[in-house]
């Protein structure tokens, strides 16, 4: 079992120990509605506001089959170069607008592009594809809404969606400018890695990965979806630029390592951090832990540098 005394220092160790405060690491044990109940209550703990000049608006895309809920984040010295599709973690089961609010709202303020996050159907009350499909008509309805460039960007189970619509839409004549994932689950190796040396972190376990992932496909045996395990495609081509961000001490590091490697093989652009000391889940740690504050001023040049046609940054 790995020693997380050396790598993960005092401040980060404080975010741990509030973090489990609202939100302990035995909450899978619960019904859905208590773990939604908890981590709702978690994320209204962390909530660091707005920052100045920025305002949102919610409201509805109408798809096919529902309406899914967005909220749009403006600043006051817009950057009109292209826009951010956000798509927030969760686990596939928790989450929604309010638990990102403050993160698109901070994102939107530092880059000055507008940030439409959305709040896809969850898990199991909509299995797969649900969440997918709603991903995917956002960003329809992004591209032929704006006329700028769409980025998308996405923490954790959003991450995984990101990549699912980037790698859906790349014989599209609309897609997406490029990608920032952060820390995301992308269906890798489970056997290595990462996956074996991280296995009981702090924060997010295999355990963990495994209790969403059921929860997710009801239990189906959906091997070789790409929709679900982007990993698992054959074909890495013509994706578009993609930054991905993890976490050294988590689970999911290596699925950022081996999604570089593919792009990189296929021809593609693609640039892998993994942030030292930092744990699943470090966004609501950008104000107080000093790692956490440099990782996201990473994701912001990241989101910027992208969203404005920039691979070299």
């Amino acid at each position: 079992m790995t020693d997380y005394k050396t790598p993960i220092d005092a401040e980060t160790w404080a975010f741990i120990e509030k973090t489990n405060s609202y939100c302990p690491p035995d909450t899978i044990d619960h019904t859905i509605a208590q773990q939604r109940e908890i981590y709702d209550r978690m994320c209204r703990e962390f909530f660091a506001g707005y920052p100045q000049g920025v305002t949102a608006e919610t409201m509805a895309i109408a798809a096919p089959w529902n309406s899914i809920p967005i909220r749009i984040y403006r600043s006051a010295a817009p950057d009109k170069a292209a826009m951010v599709l956000y798509v927030h973690g969760g686990g596939f089961i928790l989450g929604g607008l309010d638990s990102h609010d403050d993160v698109c709202a901070e994102l939107c303020a530092r880059t000055g592009y507008e940030v439409v996050s959305v709040d896809y159907r969850l898990a199991p009350e909509h299995l797969h594809p649900a969440a997918f499909d709603d991903v995917m008509n956002a960003f329809e309805w992004a591209t032929s809404t704006y006329d700028c460039p769409v980025l998308l960007c996405g923490d954790s189970a959003g991450g995984n969606l990101c990549a699912a619509v980037a790698h859906a839409t790349r014989g599209h004549v609309k897609k997406p400018v490029g990608q920032v994932l952060i820390y995301p689950s992308l269906g890798g190796d489970r056997s290595r890695g990462s996956y074996v040396t991280h296995a009981e972190a702090p924060m997010l376990t295999v355990r963990d990965l495994e209790f969403y992932k059921h929860i997710r496909t009801g239990g189906v045996d959906r091997t070789g979806d790409i929709t679900l395990y982007p990993l698992a495609d054959a074909d890495f081509a013509y994706l578009p630029p993609t930054v991905l961000i993890t976490a050294q001490c988590d689970p999911l590091s290596s699925d950022g390592e081996a999604y570089r490697d593919r792009v990189v093989a296929a021809g593609g652009h693609a640039y892998w951090f993994e942030e030292p000391g930092l744990v699943h889940g470090y966004l609501r740690a950008r104000h107080t832990v000093g790692r956490a504050r440099s990782s996201f001023t990473r994701i912001v040049e990241a989101v910027s540098a992208l969203g404005g046609g920039e691979w070299t940054w």
